[in-house]
């Protein structure tokens, strides 16, 4: 009888081809600590993020083709994943956050804070480290829809740093959390542009895999600092289904375009009978980008996050919650391709 060996199974495995970033799962490296002993083979499959969204495909498709070789009696494959920093080294983040993903919109009310602070949640479901910061100051609600109004940050022990609230297994900073109850942030571009630098170098992030930032609707001082302050991996940009909202998003992509921010997505909030559905894909393929998926409009959406439990932790079930594990799976693919190449940073060109 033929006696498997690690190099047939290696070789075996190289017909396993990452449908994302077109290589075999040998050549990317995913392969770690193969085991033989008898012809039973052991190692992990390390992926690039745990929000995979294919993960169990490509779990059987490794097991079936170490079988496949001569000499195999039994193949047992584990997961893992080491998400890849798509930030250069050197960078004013100190290197400890892997990814920073601007959520933004053309306009207000299309449900951008709602959308970031699930598709957070959900990222952190999958074993993700992940962090929210809650960029629109003049209305920040990160602080009421993950229960934290009224907490405060914390300081660190070198007296300069600030330590970021946890809520629901996220690390969140928020101008929300810094001011009263109610008490109006009237800050020009300067102001602006400092607090979002203080929120990224200054705030003991430690290690993260994903850094959300929720920023201010439209395409203005906030959008031009960021990507002035940070090599960010790329931009979700949330849109409605109906032509009014659209003609914002196309400007939103138009700015991320002009501050070469690549765009991650598209996602259509809110899609049904009422508002629609249809026109966040239709934008994305005009556009050749990535459409993400759609949220569906229910109540519970709402009531959640005023009562500080998002949908996807109040109501895991359900078809809404469904719809953004759904997306935040598609979003750590596009991540994960993004992040194969480290982008230079970014310029704004006027």
């Amino acid at each position: 009888m033929t006696e498997a060996t690690k190099e047939a199974i290696l070789e075996a495995l190289k017909s396993v081809q990452d449908p994302d970033l077109h290589q075999d799962i040998v050549s990317l490296g995913f392969v770690k600590d193969l085991a033989l002993c008898d012809g039973v083979a052991k190692f992990t499959l390390e992926l690039t993020t745990p929000a995979c969204p294919v993960k169990e495909e490509l779990r059987e498709q490794a097991r079936a083709a170490a079988m496949s070789v001569p000499g195999m009696k039994q193949v047992n494959v584990e997961l893992s994943a080491q998400v890849k920093s798509s930030l250069p080294a050197g960078n004013q983040m100190g290197g400890q956050v892997k990814n920073v993903i601007a959520v933004t919109s053309g306009k207000g009310g299309v449900g951008k804070t709602t959308c970031a602070v699930n598709l957070a949640l959900a990222l952190a479901q999958t074993g993700a480290k992940v962090g929210v910061l809650d960029a629109d100051v003049y209305g920040p609600n990160v602080p009421v829809m993950l229960g934290v109004s009224g907490q405060r940050p914390g300081g660190a022990a070198d007296g300069k740093s600030i330590v970021p609230i946890p809520a629901h297994g996220l690390k969140v900073i928020s101008v929300g959390n810094l001011v009263e109850d109610g008490q109006p942030v009237m800050w020009r571009g300067p102001m602006l542009h400092r607090a979002l630098q203080q929120f990224l170098q200054d705030v003991l992030w430690e290690e993260l895999d994903y850094l959300l930032v929720d920023m201010p609707p439209g395409t203005g001082d906030a959008q031009i600092s960021l990507s002035q302050l940070v090599p960010l991996t790329g931009a979700v940009v949330v849109t409605m289904p109906q032509e009014v909202s659209l003609t914002d998003v196309r400007r939103a992509i138009g700015m991320c375009q002009q501050v070469k921010t690549p765009v991650l997505g598209i996602i259509e909030n809110m899609s049904g009978e009422i508002f629609g559905t249809g026109g966040g894909m239709k934008t994305a393929q005009a556009y050749e980008v990535p459409y993400l998926g759609s949220i569906p409009l229910e109540p519970g959406v709402r009531s959640g996050g005023d009562e500080g439990l998002p949908v996807v932790l109040g109501d895991p079930e359900s078809e809404v919650a469904a719809s953004f594990r759904h997306i935040a799976g598609e979003l750590a693919r596009e991540i994960a391709i993004a992040s194969q190449s480290k982008p230079a940073l970014p310029t704004l060109e006027v």
